[in-house]
């Protein structure tokens, strides 16, 4: 935010519990509950402290649900009285990561969502069994506990 001269507020917390007992019987349909979550906290800050808009940086990933970003922050921005900006940010996507790496930002490879997290350790581990198999020691699997 220094850098683009750019206000910024941190507020809430994860609460993980609560997470997981509004998700644990539908784990697939979690994201819906998470971007209605996240961004009514955003909505509730922007009305109280007099802003007019609210968007969210989920706009800028490919791996995000954009409609359903959408739906949920045209839902609260008309709840709270304001408006939504959407804007399909994607297309800068590699600009904004070559950029982040430039000024050594974090760049985290998941959203957040611990089930997220879990998607990206199978992912590799799929990546990284196959990469043993190919390099002639997938004899040695049998002996690997996954």
């Amino acid at each position: 935010s220094k850098e683009i001269g750019m206000k910024l507020v941190i507020g809430g917390s994860y609460d993980l519990r609560t997470f997981i007992t509004n998700v644990a019987d539908n784990i697939d349909g979690r994201c819906a509950y998470c971007y209605r979550v996240r961004m009514e906290e955003t909505a509730r800050y922007a009305a109280e402290h007099g802003y007019t808009h609210i968007t969210t940086t989920l706009l800028v990933s490919p791996y995000q649900d954009h409609e359903g970003i959408a739906r949920a922050g045209r839902a609260l921005a008309e709840r709270y009285g304001l408006t939504f900006l959407y804007r399909d940010f994607r297309v800068g996507f590699r600009q904004g990561q070559a950029k982040a790496r430039e000024l050594g930002l974090y760049m985290q490879k998941y959203c957040g969502c611990v089930f997220s997290e879990e998607e990206r350790y199978a992912k590799q581990i799929a990546r990284d069994r196959a990469a043993f198999q190919q390099s002639g020691a997938g004899e040695a699997e049998s002996f690997i506990k996954t």
